[in-house]
Parts: structure tokens; sequence; C-alpha cells
């Protein structure tokens, strides 16, 4: 897994994180978190791709201990600058055993699309590895970018760019650019997620059947539609007001990204 985020980290808040359609989709996402991880006590949490650590302290500031990781160290040089008191730590997805951490976790979480960048095979090695990581009953919890988000199929289609539209629905990697990087990404509906995380060969210690599965940027639109929506607050108050409506799983590989959640058996 290459190292593709490095360039992108000096401008990823400004792009996303304080963005408005970045705020609204987080803002579903801790939504749903309140909902999976509705507990007083102190959890342990290994965050996967964790950016600029907008997530780890969300979860630090509720309390919990946090390591936060991501495979950019540039993007860990900013995070660790904005959150000097989270451990954050440099690691490839790829790379990840049984024995790379010295402790369990109560939680894994991937925020966003970070995920995406694994084919089918080295996501079904994560999965199968991120069980040996978790506690009895422990959660792991993944935001990821599916195959049929019909605000891009819209937004393509409005602009005569009809195989753009459809780019996401292959099993082949998709080249994102990443500011100037072609950043290979594989696209997933939670039926596939579902699929590898409960293989038959796997059964005796395979995850439970997902106990979430939600939306999350189905009425609220895609990053790259921002500078659309930047201007228009009243019109991004009606989408956030809509979001709330789709609640449905149904409406998942819609999105723009779902959240899905596993428990440990």
């Amino acid at each position: 897994m290459s190292n593709d985020f490095d360039i992108h980290a000096q401008n990823y808040d400004a792009i996303f994180t304080h963005s408005s359609i970045g705020k609204a989709q987080r803002d579903r996402v801790y939504a749903y978190l309140s909902e999976s991880i509705n507990t007083t006590e102190s959890l342990h949490i290994l965050e996967l791709n964790c950016g600029t650590g907008k997530d780890a302290n969300y979860f630090h500031q509720k309390g919990h201990q946090v390591i936060a990781t991501d495979i950019s160290e540039e993007m860990l040089t900013v995070a660790k600058e904005k959150h000097p008191k989270i451990t954050f730590q440099a690691l490839d997805i790829t790379s990840i055993t049984p024995m790379t951490f010295d402790q369990k976790f109560d939680v894994i979480f991937s925020n966003f699309g970070g995920l995406n960048c694994l084919s089918s095979t080295q996501l079904r090695d994560f999965l199968k590895t991120s069980e040996t990581l978790l506690t009895d009953r422990g959660k792991l919890i993944m935001v990821i970018m599916p195959k049929n988000t019909l605000w891009e199929r819209f937004y393509f289609m409005l602009k005569f760019q009809f195989q753009k539209a459809f780019r996401r629905n292959t099993k082949e990697a998709v080249y994102a650019n990443v500011e100037g990087v072609q950043v290979p990404t594989w696209y997933y509906n939670p039926k596939d997620i579902t699929a590898f995380a409960n293989l038959p060969s796997r059964q005796a210690g395979a995850y439970t059947k997902s106990i979430h599965i939600k939306p999350i940027g189905i009425a609220i639109p895609p990053s790259y539609l921002e500078p659309y929506f930047k201007n228009k607050p009243r019109f991004m108050k009606l989408l956030i007001t809509l979001e709330s409506w789709f609640q449905h799983p149904f409406w998942a590989k819609y999105a723009d990204h779902f959240l899905i959640s596993f428990e440990k058996k």
C-alpha cells in the first residue's frame, strides 16, 4: 500500500474537515457512533486511517484511550501538532498482524473510505486479522464508499460524463485523483463487506452479523461538490434535514459513504 496521502496532509482540513459537507457527513457518523459506543466506561480504541486526528480527538474528549494510526507521516505530523495528548503511530494496514499490538481493543474504527484503499484480498485479510485484535464483544466500525452513489451518478450524467457516472460500479481499482496523485481505490457495497467478514470457512471465528448499516451522505453530497454548496447554507441545512430521514440500511449502497459495524463473537 503506497503512501499517496502525504501531499494531501496540509490541505486536508481546509478541503474536507472544516468544509460544510465534511462537517455534515462527520456529524452523521458521530450520531451513529453515539448509538454503537453508548457507554461512560473508558474504552481502548484503535483508529485506522486517522488523517489529521479529528476523530481521534472526538474519542479522546469522550474519555477513551486512543491509538490513532495512519500510513501518511505528513498526516500524522499535522495530527500530532493539533492533538499532542493523543498517541499517534505510523501504520500500514496491510502490515497488521495479531502481534502488531501488545493489547486488545474494545473498538477498531476507520472513517471516510480509508479502507477503500484495500483490494478485496487485502480487505478480507484485514477483517480476519481485526478479529484477533478485539476483546470479546469488541466492535469493528467502518465507514466505506459504496458502488452506487446517487449523487455521483446524477452529477456526472448532468455533465454528460456517463463513464464517470458509473465509475464506482466495478470490482477493479478506480484511480481517484488526490491533488494530482492517482490513488487506486476499490468500492464495496454493504453485502460485500458482510460476505468478507463472515466467510463460511471461518465460521468459528467470524464476526456476528452486522449490527449497524447506515447511509452517510445520501442527501448530503460528496465533498468534491463543496464549491457548489459552501455559499448556500439554507440549502445545506435542508439537505442535512433530509439526511436524517434516510436512515434505513436500504439507502447505504446509494450514499456517498456508509457505516457498517460488526461485533466479535
